[in-house]
């Protein structure tokens, strides 16, 4: 390690709320974090993760090594800012390449007020994960360089911290206000509802539909007064089941427009149905989890980020289970003709990730449009 690697080394902590600390140095924003462990084994798109609403609330552990050598652009945010409330990474590159970049991660972090801590086993504490589940972690650095930090006051810090059990994140992250995205061109009017959207989602409906955004806490009524062909349920973060007031205007718009859902506005749409969720030990967070289709056999490697998912047995009858994980066996996919819906758990936008579910837009285009 050359001499001049680091202009300031701030000495950082991790406490994990079961007590285990981890020691590294610090980058970006110095100000202190707290959120839920997840780990993300995407090789690349670390700019993406961090602008994804759906990790509000969360910090994340990256497990490819090497984070930061292709810089960052603003072309690649998919929110209006960072939502990870910390990134911890092994090594970041200072010395980034790439014809796209405009600067390093390091400084957009400075920039954006986000902390990070890197120089710790970061393949350790994902190990760690899979065996104790899903952890509640403080991240400080904000002590002058070489100060000694209190260990024992942070793990306190840790397990008196929130989690993500019972809250509602989505009214930290949704829109303002009703605004329409892209052009109008006449096609079939498609109303999403902003439950914490990455921008490429977005980008892929309204390739498709004429699109019009609205915020979490949109009436039924308004929504249907727009005379849509369509209603979209998006990605979030947050616990599904303290979303009671999102779920209660999807089941007034059940059998009245078709609708579909990504990830969290999966889990929406299934708790509309009379369903229910449950988290899981340490969710899905990267960018190569194997999703089978039931219907085809066919297996689509897909991006996923998410700490809940739906409990099948408690669907309804006539709600068929159309994709499962090849991990996990869990519901990646439900559809109801009766009442045109369908939704996947998984992101078929995939920014960053494999394009292999793509399709999953053309196919809510047909059946909303064509039948």
């Amino acid at each position: 390690m050359s001499k001049n690697r680091f202009k300031v080394i701030r000495p950082a902590v991790l406490a994990l709320e079961d007590g285990r600390t981890f020691r590294g140095r610090a980058f970006g924003a110095a100000v202190e974090a707290e959120g839920e462990l997840v780990f993300n084994t995407a090789m690349t798109g670390y700019q993406e993760i961090v602008t994804d609403p759906s990790y509000r609330g969360q910090m994340v552990i990256m497990t490819y090594p090497h984070i930061g050598n292709y810089g960052t652009t603003p072309a690649d945010d998919e929110s209006r800012g960072n939502w990870a409330e910390a990134l911890i990474v092994k090594e970041v590159c200072r010395a980034h390449s790439n014809h796209r970049a405009v600067g390093d991660l390091d400084s957009y972090f400075k920039e954006r007020g986000t902390p990070g801590i890197e120089g710790i086993d970061t393949r350790a504490l994902t190990r760690h994960i899979r065996d104790k589940g899903a952890l509640k972690a403080v991240l400080s650095s904000a002590v002058p360089g070489g100060a000694t930090l209190d260990e024992g006051a942070l793990v306190a810090r840790a397990k008196a911290s929130q989690g993500l059990d019972g809250r509602d994140l989505v009214k930290d992250v949704t829109c303002e206000a009703a605004h329409s995205f892209g052009e109008r061109k006449g096609r079939p009017l498609c109303v999403a509802y902003d439950l914490g959207a990455k921008r490429n989602i977005f980008e892929q409906l309204s390739g498709l539909f004429d699109l019009e955004i609205v915020p979490a806490f949109e009436s039924a009524e308004s929504v249907l007064a727009r005379n849509p062909t369509a209603v979209f349920l998006s990605n979030g973060p947050g616990d599904p089941s303290a979303l009671g007031y999102i779920v209660e205007n999807v089941k007034k718009l059940l059998g009245k427009v078709p609708i579909t859902g990504i990830c969290l506005g999966h889990q929406i749409l299934g708790q509309a149905l009379g369903g229910s969720t449950f988290k899981l030990k340490f969710g899905h967070h990267g960018a190569n989890h194997p999703v089978q289709d039931a219907t085809t056999r066919k297996v689509a490697i897909t991006c996923q980020n998410h700490s809940f998912a739906l409990e099948p047995a408690s669907l309804p009858t006539d709600v068929v289970v159309t994709h499962k994980s090849l991990n996990d066996h869990t519901c990646e996919g439900l559809r109801s003709d009766a009442l045109k819906i369908f939704s996947v758990q998984y992101h078929p936008e995939a920014c960053p990730g494999p394009h292999d579910a793509r399709d999953i837009f053309d196919q809510f285009y047909g059946f909303c449009v064509r039948g």
